[in-house]
């Protein structure tokens, strides 16, 4: 009766009534019945570095780098993106212990390696692809092409909302970043219902959201909305079609997010100490719109958003470009540099500023690039795509700070020790939510889907 009257908006009343519960998915007739058991965290931010940070300068520093600087490469080199393939190359960054747990890191990140304690390194990442489009799905869908739901969707379908003005996976941009390689099917539904797709977010944006912008009075919309509701409900109902229904969710949601987003984005009532932290008063313009993004991911996740997925701005060093700018082929100094001043310390103030409201053991956060670098030099002072080895680090939620998992071989080429693949990262963060990766699935094309596929083992190691 409530969805039908006054235009279907009697439900935006019930929906306050119902404010601070989780609302499960509807999918294929049935609702999402939430955690399978007690989760550690619930929310993600996924800090995604892309372009692929070289874990040989930052995570997994290898002595033997500097010791035989300059010398071939000691074992076959299988094909890279350029076949552009030189020597053995130092990393311009020092490396030492970190922390009471002694977690060994360069200085390429130094608030970062401060909070040392915090982090679990998982050292022993692989992915099948070497290529930035493919690479990038891999690591959002766990397939390495577009039409599968990304990890935040998953996440959206298997937990539902927690606040029913916002969507519950949003992608967040500021200071002019762009979408990755691949294009924004890495944040798509897939075949999951409509509602589970992300929101693209421009935190620094007017408006943060232009294709909601309202361009008619309150009442019109209302009008419009509620026949949309009604033609649209008679022929869900007469077909079965649940992808009318996620629409009409669509629809509601959009109306609801038209004051929501934009006191979000309002950040004049954070005091100017916790703008200091983030580094929105910066002469570095790219760290201060990353920064943008770290201050407001801790909004949404305040406001119960479920995943929140930030964007790295282009610093136009090497060969990285607004879509991949961590990815230096040639002058990586400068541009792992600059891409690291620019992350930095906003992450670090994330994670100091979720701890200091108490949010950081119900938060995950998830650094990682789609691949790591090789040990050996491109173009003499860059380096080529690594996919057989590489670096990235959980910390809040469930995990054991001060840890490192697995292991590279000793010039960092291949992972050696507890090899880990794409299926085991979401194993586990899906674990840490409550969720049984095996049991989150879904239907469609008369299979049952899933975000780890058919692998996937829980990293128990590194949780707490």
């Amino acid at each position: 009766m409530l969805r039908r009257c006054s235009f279907g908006f009697g439900s935006l009343a019930l929906s306050g009534l119902l404010a601070d519960k989780s609302f499960g998915a509807v999918a294929g007739g049935g609702r999402a019945a939430g955690p399978h058991f007690r989760p550690r965290a619930k929310h993600v931010i996924f800090a995604f570095m892309s372009g692929g940070v070289s874990h040989v300068d930052s995570w997994d520093p290898k002595p033997a780098l500097k010791q035989r600087h300059g010398a071939p490469m000691p074992v076959p080199v299988r094909p890279t993106m350029f076949n552009n393939n030189g020597n053995l190359m130092a990393s311009p960054w020092d490396a030492k212990p970190w922390g009471r747990s002694g977690l060994v890191m360069t200085d390429l990140f130094p608030n970062l390696a401060a909070l040392a304690d915090d982090l679990a390194v998982i050292r022993s990442m692989t992915t099948k692809v070497n290529e930035h489009a493919q690479g990038n799905y891999a690591l959002h869908t766990g397939f390495p092409f577009m039409g599968h739901p990304g990890a935040g969707a998953w996440v959206n379908y298997g937990l539902g909302t927690e606040n029913q003005n916002l969507p519950g996976f949003v992608v967040l941009q500021a200071g002019g970043a762009a979408v990755p390689h691949g294009g924004v099917g890495l944040y798509s539904n897939g075949y999951l219902p409509a509602q589970h797709q992300a929101s693209i977010i421009k935190a620094d944006g007017e408006p943060a959201l232009a294709n909601i912008k309202p361009r008619e009075t309150d009442v019109l919309q209302r009008q419009r909305l509620g026949f949309l509701r009604d033609m649209d409900g008679d022929f869900a109902r007469t077909t079965g079609e649940t992808a009318v229904e996620a629409a009409i969710k669509n629809y509601e949601t959009a109306y609801r997010m038209q004051s929501a987003v934009p006191e979000l984005c309002d950040i004049s009532g954070e005091t100017e100490a916790t703008k200091q932290l983030y580094g929105l008063d910066s002469t570095n313009k790219q760290m201060a719109g990353y920064g943008r993004q770290c201050l407001t991911a801790r909004r949404l996740i305040e406001r119960g958003v479920r995943f929140v997925e930030l964007s790295c701005l282009n610093q136009g060093i090497g060969a990285g470009g607004a879509g991949n700018p961590w990815d230096q082929h040639g002058k990586i100094k400068e541009g792992h540099g600059a891409m690291a001043r620019q992350v930095d310390q906003p992450l670090a103030a994330l994670i100091q500023d979720l701890k200091a409201r108490g949010l950081f053991e119900e938060t995950l956060i998830l650094f990682s690039g789609e691949f790591g670098r090789t040990p050996f030099s491109q173009g003499g002072d860059g380096r080529d795509h690594n996919p057989f080895g590489f670096s990235l680090w959980l910390a809040g939620g469930g995990i054991k700070g001060g840890t490192a998992y697995g292991a590279t071989d000793e010039l960092g080429y291949y992972a050696v020790e507890n090899k880990c693949e794409i299926y085991d990262l979401y194993a586990t963060l899906l674990h840490l939510l409550g969720l049984d990766h095996e049991r989150l699935t879904y239907r469609f094309g008369g299979r049952d889907f899933r975000l780890t596929d058919v692998h996937g083992q829980v990293i128990r190691e590194i949780l707490a």
